[in-house]
């Protein structure tokens, strides 16, 4: 069975894994969480061939510089895939780092170690979530699937993440991972960290400024970690907060300019409608969006 959209796929067939990874799984926008039912497949992965075996989870992080390779699967595999569209993941890890702010140290324990031989409950919670996004995915009439869809795969991401909080144990101090990391990959991680502690400061020249680079450098620092420059990083972080105060509150729009420290409330309309395209009373209006 193989069914998607197009920011979600889920698979439990061999064409279907060959399918994804051609076009999908060796994308750096994408996320892949795999759980191995029977038999193995090894994969080529971040310069190892790794051996995914029965009641193993991989996950694969969106990953701009480490594509998945070749593979090679045991005549009895059998798997569930679920691979998400890198947004998502980005937008959970928004949130996530607000409640564990030393996450992208986690992030890279994950990179790195891919795989995690889980336990019978946690083996159940996958197949409840992947059972609930099958259905949502045959169910094409229902009027908000899209974001009921998105409420699935997010519960799924955040029990994964709840699962690996347990297991990356990260040192009292966390800049101590800079010692033989690489340096492009810390200073973005250090900026997200900057982003997430001061979101509602929306010039790169002054993250830039805090971690001792020009504007131009951090930009490209994040293109090539991540596909998006810091100003649309800082863009992505502010449009977040914008909507969700537009779907969440009935605070006068006023009101909302002053929390996020816009100069006002007409500034604050000319950017939400620069960025989603609607005025923030249209935009509230199509809560839906």
């Amino acid at each position: 069975m193989t069914l998607s959209t197009d920011l979600l796929f889920i698979t439990d067939e061999p064409e279907g894994f060959r399918y994804c990874r051609e076009t999908r799984t060796t994308s750096s926008a994408t996320m892949t969480i795999l759980l191995c039912r029977a038999g193995h497949i090894d994969v080529e992965y971040r310069g190892k061939t790794l051996r995914i075996a029965k009641d193993d989870l991989f996950v694969r992080i969106p990953d701009f510089t480490h594509p998945m390779g070749g593979y090679k699967m045991s005549p009895d595999f059998a798997f569930s895939q679920v691979t998400i569209d890198a947004s998502i993941y980005e937008q959970i890890m928004f949130d996530h780092m607000r409640v564990e702010p030393n996450w992208y140290v986690k992030q890279e324990y994950v990179k790195e170690n891919p795989i995690f031989h889980i336990n019978e409950i946690s083996i159940e919670f996958f197949y409840t979530y992947y059972h609930l996004l099958t259905l949502q995915l045959r169910d094409k009439r229902t009027a908000y699937r899209k974001q009921i869809l998105m409420l699935i795969a997010r519960g799924a991401m955040m029990e994964m993440l709840n699962y690996i909080d347990k297991l990356a144990v990260i040192p009292a101090d966390p800049s101590s991972m800079r010692v033989g990391a690489n340096s492009s990959d810390y200073t973005f991680h250090a900026f997200l960290q900057k982003l997430h502690q001061y979101p509602h400061v929306r010039e790169v020249q002054w993250y830039a400024h805090e971690l001792g680079l020009t504007p131009k450098y951090l930009s490209e620092i994040c293109k090539e970690r991540s596909g998006k420059s810091a100003g649309e990083w800082i863009a992505d972080v502010t449009v977040a907060e914008i909507k969700h105060y537009l779907r969440n509150t009935t605070l006068p729009i006023h009101e909302i300019a002053k929390e996020m420290e816009f100069p006002n409330a007409s500034f604050f309309c000319q950017y939400t409608k620069k960025h989603t395209g609607l005025t923030p009373n249209h935009f509230r209006k199509q809560r839906g969006i």
